[in-house]
């Protein structure tokens, strides 16, 4: 080949590479992350009461992730014992109880029998605030790391901060890392444990003198809207209602007949709007004096508003009181998304909302409307059951009492007594099985097996965690709810409505728009807002990333 063929065959070699190097499209820029993630967790919001007032939200609540953001439709919980802090447990850990370990608000030690509470850690105690035995006070029993323990592993500057009127709605959220912040019912302060902090940073302090909870003593829960708005729900005053703290009509008052605040009411004042509305107040001053999202580090703010679940649990979600304090809630939360616009910026946080879980219709309203409802009692249908064992074996006690969603069995007794385990629970298993409002029980055998037809199982084998769960597990019929006094209603099973709930989000730079009909879980929710703040999802999320990012980017 002559040296002018060589010349002539790598210009043509040079030329080529330029043209390719100027037609390929250029590496678009990494997509900005937020400066804040904040997560709103509505307890005991069902999603049906969230479309159901659609017409009469305001502009800018609810509505912002209605009409401006991306919504799931239909959004479940995944596991069956549906419960505040499972619930809490799942929404920034993306996994289910049977490895956060978070079973349910309390249980049994299967050991011992002795009653344990899901944050409670007696080696820490609340600051500036009496502690009660079983108190919340550390994410000790939370086995699984959560989307802010990530963040702070990555970015020690980073701040990650609960605040609930719930210990679990405040500690679990926040993690093992973060910081959380409780409403305490018997002094009507926001405090915090020895296990964050030794003491209160000095804008709680000043928060706490101003006595903020005081200035609901006295004022009145009225109706948002007329009397005629609300004919799609159940009116006050119905016997199921219950009647105690601040009544089971509006206008209530709070504080109605007392003297002063004290211990009562400020206790009562959760179960009422003015109890989200203090919670949001704090949260204020939290966004303002720790400068989150506002410092060039990327930060989580998690709060959780427990108003809508007492109100549930006290009337129902078909009252007239849960339809206005649903009102009442949207426009608190108007409020504050407001805030964040002015005080974050609208352009440089996230919004995310859930419900922990959803809510069962009070059974009395259910059985006028023709459904099979009811209540199941724990204390009788103990006794049944021991006397059955008894008769049957010849040993009392053999089972120690319900824990979380099942039943447990004193193990060390029959092992004891020569009596072959399998034989109790198979005998335990059938008695549960004659009791009113009991669909299906499972054994420990079942929950740790692979059976993925049986219904229920697999959603109950997600709340097992079988060092800390009772052997057998119980579902109960649709419209039936564990019951511990004569009115009101309740939630914890794996029927849709009390697994389908709220999943919303609002972040036009990072989050699309639009209704998304696809069924999801909440645990989803972790490895999503990972994706979208640019982290890796929690290690053991069993969720998946949806995606949220518009179209444009």
């Amino acid at each position: 080949m002559s040296m002018h063929t060589r010349r002539r065959l790598l210009g043509l070699a040079l030329a080529s590479a330029t043209l390719a190097a100027c037609t390929t499209t250029p590496t678009a820029p990494a997509a900005p992350s937020p400066k804040l993630l904040v997560l709103v967790v509505i307890d005991g919001l069902p999603m049906r009461q969230v479309t159901g007032y659609r017409d009469q939200l305001a502009p800018d609540g609810f509505a912002r992730f209605l009409e401006r953001g991306r919504w799931f439709s239909d959004a479940h919980y995944g596991h069956g014992h549906t419960v505040t802090a499972a619930g809490h447990s799942v929404m920034l850990s993306g996994a289910y109880p049977q490895r956060s370990g978070i079973i349910s608000n309390e249980w049994r030690d299967p050991a011992t029998g002795a009653p344990v509470y899901n944050t409670g850690d007696a080696a820490y105690t609340y600051l500036d605030n009496p502690t009660a035995p079983l108190s919340g006070t550390s994410p000790r029993s939370l086995k699984v790391e959560t989307l802010g323990d990530v963040l702070r592993t990555r970015s020690p500057e980073s701040k990650v901060i609960g605040i609930s009127g719930k210990d679990r709605g405040a500690i679990l959220p926040a993690g093992h890392k973060g910081t959380a912040y409780m409403y305490m019912g018997e002094t009507g302060q926001f405090s915090s444990s020895t296990y964050y902090m030794t003491a209160l940073p000095a804008w709680v302090k000043d928060f706490n003198a101003g006595k903020p909870a005081d200035a609901f003593f006295k004022k009145t829960w009225a109706p948002l809207l007329p009397e005629s708005a609300y004919a799609r729900s159940v009116p006050d005053g119905q016997t199921w209602q219950v009647a105690s703290g601040n009544g089971n009509r509006l206008p209530a008052v709070m504080g109605d007949k007392m003297d002063a605040p004290g211990p009562r009411f400020y206790g009562n004042l959760l179960a009422s709007p003015f109890g989200d509305e203090l919670t949001l107040a704090f949260a204020r001053a939290a966004v303002t004096n720790e400068q989150l999202g506002q410092r060039g580090v990327q930060d989580i703010l998690s709060v959780s508003l427990s108003s809508h679940d007492y109100v549930n649990h006290a009337f129902g979600p078909e009252s007239r009181l849960s339809h206005d304090h649903t009102l009442h809630l949207d426009r608190h939360l108007q409020a504050f998304f407001q805030f964040l616009d002015k005080e974050v910026g609208a352009g440089n946080y996230v919004l995310a909302l859930t419900a922990d879980h959803g809510f069962t219709d009070t059974p009395e309203w259910a059985a006028t409307q023709g459904r099979d409802a009811g209540r199941f009692a724990s204390a009788p249908s103990l006794a049944l059951v021991n006397a059955a064992l008894s008769a049957k074996f010849g040993v009392d006690k053999l089972a120690r009492d319900f824990s979380a969603a099942g039943l447990l069995l004193n193990e060390p007794l029959a092992a004891e007594r020569g009596l072959k385990f399998a034989d109790v629970q198979a005998a335990a298993r059938d008695e549960l099985l004659k009791l009113p409002g009991v669909e299906a029980v499972f054994t420990r055998e079942q929950l740790l097996g692979s059976d993925t037809t049986t219904p229920y199982l697999a959603q109950m084998r997600k709340s097992f965690d079988p060092t800390r769960a009772a052997q057998l597990q119980i579902v109960l019929k649709p419209n039936w709810i564990h019951s511990y006094r004569p009115g009101g209603s309740s939630h914890g099973s794996p029927h849709r409505y009390d697994t389908h709930v709220p999943l919303l989000f609002w972040g036009p730079t990072y989050v699309g728009q639009g209704e998304e009909k696809a069924r999801v879980e909440i645990a989803d929710l972790a490895p999503t807002l990972a994706g979208v703040a640019g982290l890796p999802a929690p290690a053991q999320a069993q969720g998946r990333d949806l995606r949220l990012a518009p179209a444009a980017r």
